[in-house]
């Protein structure tokens, strides 16, 4: 990933207490590599296929390092 930008969002609170719970029991997840994943599939199943966020998608779901 070649940078960050800060995003702030409301959520529900139903899904605030679910990403709280699932965090909870995973603990090599964090609310950033969370939100990376959603919106990265997000954007592969309903926009333009690019391939910076495919893999955006796969290295936040395998952590490669780079």
């Amino acid at each position: 990933m070649s940078g960050r930008v800060v995003v702030r969002a409301e959520i529900p609170g139903e899904l605030h207490e679910s990403l709280e719970g699932y965090l909870a029991k995973h603990p090599d997840w964090d609310v950033h590599r969370v939100c990376s994943a959603a919106l990265s599939l997000f954007l592969l199943q309903n926009a333009e296929s690019d391939r910076r966020v495919a893999r955006v998608y796969l290295d936040t779901l395998f952590r490669v390092p780079r």
